[in-house]
């Protein structure tokens, strides 16, 4: 979104850290929380300071006793002969697979995952976690054990970071996004059985014990969400922990994720 469109829809007004944290409040989030953010920077209108201001102000709410993650999945580390959007030429899925630089939490960029996640992953303190395609980072009390042991297989599964955020009872935010963003519909997608759900092979470079880069191979579930929104929307009108309300210029909505996942669960074992 243009700068100027930016401007003209934040108001009278630019938002700050301390008007955020206090919109944050407002909303319901609470000091000693565990929150995944997911966010579009652009939605909350012109803000000073940015991508600074803005964690800042979640990390104000939370209190130091709080634990703020955010996904920084790096999908461009993946099987080129799975990408569709654009699909690249078969004759260069070789040389992908043979010199795509491997994985390294302290280096690696998001990709297409927003300026806030890419701004967080680099801030002092923050853990992100081990997977090559779907790691999450975090900052907080809880961050080691949210982060510490990222499966490669079965990525957004039992053994990532959205299943210890359900073991905590933790909470979900959509700043200016909706449920199409919300990965933790991933975590109910993997415990759901339905008709369509499939294995698949993935794969992605990595480093070794000895740090020698390597393109491994690994199982995962054949993740869609096309029908995310439905399964939010459905969640909201039957269930109603969902709190909404603004943060900044943004629509937001925070949840507890424990009701969320079990009940996309049941959700896509009916509709899928």
């Amino acid at each position: 979104m243009a700068i100027d469109t930016i401007i003209e829809r934040t108001g009278k007004r630019p938002h700050t850290a301390e008007s955020l944290a206090e919109d944050l409040r407002r909303l319901g989030v609470k000091e000693g929380m565990t929150l995944l953010v997911h966010s579009s920077l652009s939605s909350l209108g012109w803000v000073c300071g940015g991508t600074q201001a803005v964690i800042a102000a979640i990390r104000d709410a939370l209190g130091s006793q709080g634990t703020l993650m955010m996904p920084t999945h790096s999908g461009d580390l993946s099987e080129p002969s799975a990408w569709n959007n654009p699909p690249v030429p078969e004759e260069w899925w070789d040389v992908i697979r043979s010199t795509m630089p491997a994985y390294k939490a302290e280096e690696t960029r998001t990709f297409f995952m927003g300026a806030l996640p890419e701004a967080f992953r680099t801030y002092p303190g923050v853990m992100r976690s081990s997977h090559p395609q779907v790691s999450f980072a975090a900052i907080g009390p809880q961050a080691q054990k949210l982060t510490g042991s990222h499966s490669l297989a079965y990525g957004l599964g039992e053994g990532s970071p959205l299943a210890r955020l359900y073991e905590l009872d933790g909470h979900v935010l959509l700043l200016g996004v909706g449920h199409g963003s919300n990965t933790s519909i991933h975590l109910a997608e993997y415990r759901a059985e339905y008709a369509s759900k499939k294995e698949v092979t993935n794969g992605a470079p990595v480093l070794d014990g000895e740090g020698v880069r390597q393109w491994v191979e690994f199982p995962d579930v054949g993740i869609d969400s096309d029908d995310f929104e439905r399964a939010g929307a459905d969640f909201e009108v039957r269930n109603s922990p969902v709190i909404r309300g603004k943060v900044g210029s943004a629509e937001a909505a925070l949840m507890p994720q424990r009701p969320l996942v079990d009940y996309a669960a049941v959700w896509m074992s009916l509709h899928r």
